[in-house]
């Protein structure tokens, strides 16, 4: 995860607000056009990371578009894409495990409270839900489909790396953090829906049977 910093957080290192979602960062300014973003809020864009973007896309028009929205004093932004050095207010990208993995920004709904705690002996991002909410919603979760299903794009997905590891997509690792953040693999969830599709049309032609 990284935590940008800047002025926004030297003069707020810590906040508590309420989660505004979005899964990608074309709804994020549509909803920010509709003035759906008010201060206070703490604007989730999610399935942008390397598998889900995919290859982690630039958030830096999201954090312009709040600056000059006037809310980067009282908005946070979190997210799974990246952010370089021209992002301005209270922003933390890269965050991993990725929402398309199942990662914890997966499990995020409109109106949850979240508090952050920017200060560099500290660090946290705590979701505050009960443990029995958290549970359901992870049973509950399942990838969206890839952004990509074919090409050089697909091939990409199935190889890189988390964000924390650099992206790289010629290096093996990472599998075992993945595997605890969500049940399923994004090549998996895909082979399945394949093998979904597949099975329904040889039911509807009879080839299958009880």
């Amino acid at each position: 995860m990284e935590v940008h910093r800047n002025l926004s957080m030297d003069l707020i290192p810590s906040l508590q607000g309420t989660a505004r979602v979005y899964d990608n960062e074309q709804l994020m300014l549509r909803g920010l056009e509709a003035k759906e973003i008010k201060c206070g809020d703490v604007v989730i864009i999610r399935y942008e990371g390397p598998t889900g973007g995919p290859g982690l896309p630039e958030m830096l028009t999201p954090t312009s578009a709040i600056m000059g929205a006037g809310l980067g004093d009282c908005v946070a932004l979190l997210t799974d894409g990246r952010f370089s050095g021209g992002s301005h207010g209270f922003c933390i990208g890269h965050i991993t495990p990725e929402a398309q993995v199942g990662g914890p920004i997966a499990l995020v709904k409109n109106g949850d409270p979240i508090r952050i705690d920017a200060r560099p002996d500290v660090r946290t991002i705590d979701l505050l839900i009960d443990d029995d909410e958290w549970e359901r919603r992870r049973a509950e979760w399942s990838p969206p489909p890839l952004r990509a299903s074919q090409g050089t794009l697909f091939k990409y997905i199935q190889c890189v790396a988390t964000a924390s590891e650099g992206c790289v997509t010629d290096e093996v690792g990472g599998a075992d953090e993945i595997a605890k953040a969500a049940p399923k693999t994004p090549a998996i969830a895909e082979l399945e829906q394949k093998i979904a599709e597949l099975e329904d049309k040889l039911a509807e032609q009879g080839v299958l049977s009880n």
